[in-house]
């Protein structure tokens, strides 16, 4: 439950937990927690699927109660959630649901414009107290700063209108965005927020709240916004919670780094601290060098040797090997277009596929994206155009949709994997359980039934079985949705280091920037194909005047 602490002369702390626990059944999932979140910090709260990030968000909330234990906002302030209901505010305008935002501005606004639809002079003082308010608030300039908001999230005057049930999913998602936002709350609790964002929007809000002056919780699976919104790092692990100073590629490279010392019996004490202070050197130098807002450099002046501790955290071991290697000719794709009911969703697509390359397809349309995988693999007819596979090439494909393998609900995970078995001896199933345990799938975990796997634990089957085709070409579409931080870590890693070629669309920053050496954009009017990382194909001015032409 949330309350405010009235009795307290001056709180150091903008949000407290205290004693807080939760329980459902026998599970408990938070013990006697007790924590606080301070001004001028951004917390990014990680933790294995399952720890509760989404529970506790929800409790810092209100929107479910603890079991035991309680949540203080100081008082006078205000908290703001992004709301994941994306229905509830149906029947206002997109501008008006912006607003809604204050709550308190809200209403002084709500029953003003009410008494004076109503007027008389038994209003008059009312409307006075409540205009004296609307100042003190803003409240003259909130029209104009909740369609500044919108505008910047990439809805234009258009629609801010609109009522809320007319504007399309995606679109809802940043009205709701911009709500939570709007009007510079003292505490802004957000869960996935990037979810359904382009990155030039994902982009403008790591500038936003890299620049906030108040306190953030965020719970994201994207390590690029992590990175450059985050001052801290929550851990939620073991039922309890844990704030790291740093982004979280520091708390990832400082955690494994204590794990290895950990497992150094013969290094003396003197020497591992040598080792993690040159690290944090190193870290701190390298922020000192980014483009990040300056605001948040100030991280690296709180990194903590004390604070570096190994995690409990497994991460999947994946490791894509290849059978043979392949020549020097890998796809050839010419005049290729595709189109949905009448709408073209790319045409004119030439690529010459060279060995080695790591393509990141993409296009403002993830419906072209997948088109242009499922040609290639056989699934789809093109409109038009032709395409090639090397003869020394061997494919394999994650599908963004990958239901239709997981329908015989007769097979455990051991007998589905045995499906895409090449011969006699892979059928062994210690061979077939090395594949599952490397996607943290032991024991009793490989015998349970393939029609019963969450998202995440069907693409990490999907990634099972990429691992045993041991293909020289990976197709990947979206292979990050529904993987936590540790698989899409460790995933991100393997195609780094992946020493054949690679197709893949995400939405994962990180995964494009790092994986990629060439960037290749369907549209409807052509393609645009560039060999430059993908940071550079987007800061780029001559690329992004050619965008605005191609999507025109």
């Amino acid at each position: 439950m949330l309350t405010f602490a009235p009795n307290l002369i001056k709180l150091l702390f903008m949000l407290t937990v205290s004693n807080l626990s939760v329980q459902f059944g026998k599970r408990i999932l938070f013990d006697e927690v007790n924590t606080t979140f301070t001004q001028g910090n951004c917390y990014g709260v990680i933790g294995a699927n399952g720890a509760g990030k989404s529970t506790f968000l929800k409790i810092l909330a209100g929107d479910i109660d603890p079991t035991s234990g309680r949540v203080i906002l100081e008082p006078g302030k205000r908290m703001s959630v992004l709301n994941q209901n994306h229905n509830m505010f149906d029947e206002h305008t997109v501008l008006e649901t912006v607003m809604m935002g204050n709550k308190v501005l809200y209403a002084v606004k709500t029953e003003m414009d009410a008494l004076y639809a109503d007027y008389d002079d038994k209003n008059a003082d009312r409307i006075g107290e409540l205009q004296v308010q609307f100042e003190e608030m803003n409240g003259w300039n909130a029209e104009s700063e909740a369609g500044a908001m919108l505008s910047n999230l990439g809805i234009s005057p258009d629609f801010h209108y609109t009522l809320m049930s007319e504007m399309e999913g995606k679109m809802k998602v940043r009205v709701l965005l911009a709500q939570a936002l709007f009007g510079n709350p003292d505490v802004l609790v957000m869960d996935e927020p990037t979810n359904d964002l382009d990155f030039e929007t994902i982009s403008w809000l790591e500038n936003f709240l890299a620049n906030y002056e108040n306190t953030v919780i965020v719970v994201s699976h994207d390590r690029h916004f992590l990175d450059s919104v985050c001052t801290h790092i929550s851990d939620i692990d073991f039922g309890k919670i844990n704030h790291y100073s740093g982004n979280y590629t520091f708390w990832y490279e400082s955690s494994q780094l204590a794990a290895r010392q950990k497992a150094q019996q013969n290094k003396k004490a003197e020497e591992k601290k040598a080792e993690l202070e040159e690290f944090i050197r190193r870290f701190s130098a390298n922020v000192a060098k980014s483009k990040q807002a300056t605001s948040r450099k100030k991280m690296i002046e709180k990194l903590n040797l004390d604070e570096i501790k190994p995690s409990s955290r497994r991460y999947p071991a994946i490791i894509f090997d290849v059978e043979r290697e392949a020549g020097d000719q890998i796809l050839h794709v010419q005049n290729l277009a595709a189109s949905v009911d009448g709408e073209v969703l790319f045409k004119n697509v030439d690529l010459n596929m060279a060995k080695g390359d790591k393509v990141v397809v993409f296009s403002k349309d993830s419906r072209a994206t997948t088109a242009f995988y499922e040609i290639l693999n056989g699934n789809m007819t093109a409109d038009e155009g032709t395409f090639d596979w090397g003869i020394t090439t061997t494919q394999s494909y994650l599908p963004n949709d990958n239901s239709s393998f997981f329908t015989d609900g007769s097979l455990n995970l051991v007998d589905w994997l045995r499906q895409f078995v090449k011969t006699e001896e892979e059928r062994d199933e210690v061979y077939v359980r090395g594949f599952l345990g490397k996607m943290i799938f032991s024991g009793e975990e490989a015998l349970k039934k393939c029609t019963v796997l969450s998202g995440g634990e069907k693409v990490r089957c999907m990634l099972s079985r990429m691992m045993m085709i041991r293909a020289n070409v990976l197709m990947l579409d979206e292979p990050t949705n529904h993987l936590d931080l540790e698989s899409i870590t460790a995933f991100n890693n393997s195609l780094k280091n992946f020493k054949g070629s690679v197709l893949f669309t995400t939405h994962d920053h990180e995964f494009a920037q790092t994986v990629a050496n060439r960037v290749l954009e369907l549209t409807p009017n052509g393609v645009i194909d560039r060999y430059m990382t993908f940071d550079e194909y987007l800061e780029d001015e001559k690329v992004q005047e050619l965008r605005k032409k191609m999507y025109n």
